[in-house]
């Protein structure tokens, strides 16, 4: 399997168009496998599940239409986007199970830097708990979110996935609501007090992509 790193912005059109023709010759067994690494410019994306008033500020940055499952989201410099590309009719075609393993992969990666990454029953993505927050307006322990998952699937091949907040400015996510969450906030590493680089979390998810989907080439 292909293990891909793009340096600088990747737009989203190109990234779209690049994926597309992935996964059709991932599908036709014309293609390896593939994790894609990159950034992209300041953008919002709508997922299928998206509603038009958590889109706040729509003349901010660039939105676009995305046909992964989700909300809104942002993108943008600083954060890591890892797109997914890997073939379920080999993997078992278990869409929940598949969720899961994203969800186990981002959180192991986590954990290479003592952040103690958590998912939440009807809230997509990983969080972490903010102690040093205060309580929320319903008595709840402040959370953050860290890390945002889509997906989409075609003839059981993956595409889009996740992307974990490394040094973005969280500002721009003040433009939507974040997967539809207005109760609680968003973080990065880098806001959590760890000076962690882009290459320090791409190791960190290679390292700790295997145990969860299995051997990944060098």
């Amino acid at each position: 399997m292909e293990w891909k790193i793009t340096d600088g912005l990747t737009s989203y059109d190109d990234a779209v168009a690049s994926m597309e023709a992935r996964v059709a010759a991932i599908a036709n067994g014309e293609a390896e496998e593939c994790v894609w690494l990159l950034e992209h410019p300041p953008l919002y994306t709508a997922g299928t599940s998206a509603r038009i008033e958590d889109l706040t500020d729509p003349d901010r940055f660039p939105v676009y239409a995305s046909k992964r499952g989700g909300e809104y989201t942002y993108h943008g410099p600083g954060q890591r986007v890892a797109y997914v590309m890997l073939d379920l009719n080999k993997r078992g075609r278990d869409v929940r199970q598949f969720v899961k393993q994203l969800e186990t992969w981002v959180i192991s990666a986590l954990a290479e830097f003592n952040v103690q990454g958590e998912i939440r029953d009807g809230r997509v993505g990983v969080w972490v708990r903010r102690d040093d927050k205060p309580l929320t307006a319903t008595g709840k322990p402040a959370e953050d979110k860290i890390a945002a998952i889509g997906l989409r699937l075609r003839k059981w091949v993956s595409f889009h996935g996740i992307s974990v907040n490394v040094e973005p400015d969280l500002e721009h996510f003040s433009g939507i609501v974040p997967c539809g969450i207005s109760e609680y906030g968003v973080t990065s590493l880098v806001d959590l007090g760890l000076p962690v680089t882009m290459a320090d979390l791409d190791a960190a998810l290679k390292k700790t992509f295997a145990d969860v989907f299995g051997p990944v080439a060098p």
